[in-house]
């Protein structure tokens, strides 16, 4: 049924994939598992899908599964945004017509049964046109693009992962009818522990359970945690990940996002990846990409410098990454509320900047003779980037220095001095920096960054339209 079913006649399947999507099939019968959710990472990196019954996976891998096309559509309150009836101009027009169906395609590489839920299993999938082409700005493609290219030019990424994230106790789960909005209300809550000791023991002892469940969930998952560290913040957490290739960390973010959202759902806890909650001390979350190059004749690591000075590659590629750190903020801070983050003398970067091991640039290179771990460590990000874009962003970006032959700066010493460039300052400048950008329309087209812009202009025109408390507090007595 796999070998010759739809997908295969598509050109999606080849004799191996098929070998290995009935090793799916066969570990779910014995396993016992009874449901198998289909589940793709959506614009905003949030999994979306379907769930099948146990005995409906060997059709789901010969002919895929039929989702609603305007899935790819939605901002983030789950509003459609884009004209499905009578089109928009905005590069997804053959999409959007009509609300028709696209395609999910399982990819048996990617099976992950649920610790948490044992009666049930992920199966990570790519989005495509049911004609079987690519959609151009599916997270995975976008991805997939990015890699193909840094290939070509004779390498490879390693990145690693940093992430960020708060746990809270629920005090109000949410569930008025009147808070079944759009978005929904968010929850009521209150800490976990009192923190601002940034990795105490004793903090480390109070949350051990919940801690050491998340860290089995992620090892059994393969998710492949390094470390477990108690955050700057009140009830702010970090895990830190094994270095690996971009898709296979784009991947492990979302999936360890959805099982720490699940997993203290399931205790009366709220996780939240927000960049910088509306809570009295509540610290930001960042996400610090680190990444470095492998050349692929020969398998060493291109960033290593033999002195104390850069590396061509390394240089190109750090000022590749400070000249499209504008355009890029879209695809690694991609809400309102994540440029508040940006703030002086906060570990988070302002201004376009790098340094040498200086936590408050907007690049950190830690790279040293003889070190095979050299790499630079982009601040710039927070954890409610879609992974896929944020990386294909730094490939895209790093990789247009070292091709352009162009060279770093020197390093800042005072990253937050106003010599340097400011990074956009709020979500509109971003959305202008990206639509301005030629290196994204050359390489992601045209019709990806008209996509882009259009949802996150909709999230922005709906800030603008809020009134806010600090409208209310300005003018409500006063007029």
């Amino acid at each position: 049924m796999i070998k010759f079913g739809g997908l295969a006649k598509l050109g999606r399947w080849d004799n191996e994939t098929a070998k290995r999507a009935q090793n799916v099939v066969d570990q779910v019968e014995a396993k016992n598992i009874e449901t198998v959710r289909l589940v793709f990472a959506d614009q905003h990196g949030i999994l979306r899908g379907k769930t099948i019954t146990a005995r409906m996976l060997a059709s789901a891998f010969a002919s895929g599964i039929n989702v609603p096309s305007t899935l790819l559509l939605k901002d983030t309150s789950h509003r459609t945004v884009f004209d499905v009836w009578n089109g928009t101009g905005a590069g997804v027009d053959a999409l959007v017509c009509g609300a028709s169906d696209v395609l999910l395609v399982p990819d048996p590489t990617c099976f992950y049964p649920l610790p948490w839920s044992p009666q049930s299993a992920i199966l990570m999938c790519d989005v495509i046109d049911r004609s079987g082409s690519d959609i151009s700005f599916a997270s995975r493609t976008v991805l997939a693009k990015a890699e193909a290219q840094l290939h070509e030019a004779g390498y490879d990424a390693v990145f690693g992962l940093e992430v960020e994230f708060q746990i809270f106790q629920k005090t109000d789960d949410g569930l008025a009818h009147n808070q079944a909005s759009m978005p929904p209300a968010p929850f009521g809550t209150r800490n976990l522990t009192q923190g601002w000791q940034y990795l105490t023991d004793t903090r480390y002892s109070e949350t051990e359970d919940i801690l050491d469940t998340l860290r089995r969930h992620a090892e059994a998952m393969g998710l492949a945690p390094r470390t477990v560290e108690v955050e700057m913040g009140p009830s702010q957490f970090e895990f830190t990940f094994d270095p690996s290739g971009p898709m296979i960390q784009a991947d492990r973010f979302v999936l360890f996002r959805t099982m720490v959202k699940e997993v203290c759902a399931q205790r009366g806890l709220h996780a939240t990846f927000m960049a910088k909650p509306k809570l009295a001390n509540a610290a930001a979350n960042g996400w610090h990409i680190h990444q470095s190059l492998l050349d692929i004749k020969t398998g060493k690591n291109v960033f290593m410098p033999k002195d104390t000075g850069l590396t061509p590659q390394a240089s190109g590629w750090i000022a590749g990454l400070l000249e499209h750190a504008a355009a890029s903020c879209l695809l690694t801070t991609p809400t309102v509320n994540g440029y508040k983050r940006f703030t002086e003398f906060q570990l988070a970067p302002n201004r376009i900047t790098w340094g040498t091991d200086n936590r408050g640039a907007m690049i950190r290179a830690l790279m040293y003779p003889d070190d095979t771990a050299s790499r630079i460590e982009n601040r710039v990000a927070d954890t409610t980037a879609n992974p896929y874009y944020a990386f294909a962003s730094q490939i895209l970006g790093g990789l247009s220095g070292i091709t352009g032959a162009k060279t770093a700066p020197e390093p800042s010493q005072t990253p937050y001095a106003d010599t340097a460039a400011q990074l956009p300052d709020n979500l509109s400048s971003a959305i202008d920096a990206f639509e301005a950008s030629q290196l994204y329309k050359d390489t992601l087209g045209d019709g990806f960054v008209q996509y882009l812009a259009h949802i996150k202009r909709a999230e922005w025109q709906r800030y603008l339209m809020t009134v806010s408390e600090w409208e209310q507090a300005e003018y409500f007595n006063l007029f």
